[in-house]
């Protein structure tokens, strides 16, 4: 468990850091990664949601809030976007 705890937090820092990749199918990489961790360990996948969402590219952020509930999709969708 802890080390499954170290790999969801080292992703989470490598995706902190491609957030601002140029190319789409790193946003959709990144995207599918953190549904991916969000399947392990949702409440993961949530704070770096909070921390991250309104720079995050859209299309990451679709990819990554795909199994929300639809309630949960719609607010992260409807964060004002940064650059």
């Amino acid at each position: 468990m802890q080390r499954d705890r170290q790999t969801l937090t080292a992703f989470g820092g490598i995706a902190a850091i491609l957030i601002g990749d140029a190319h789409d199918l790193i946003h959709k990489a990144v995207g599918w990664m953190l549904r991916e961790v969000g399947k392990r360990n949702r409440s993961v996948e949530e704070r770096f949601l909070h921390t991250h969402a309104a720079r995050m590219p859209r299309t990451m952020l679709r990819y990554a809030i795909e199994r929300f509930p639809e309630r949960l999709r719609q607010e992260y969708l409807e964060i004002p976007r940064t650059r």
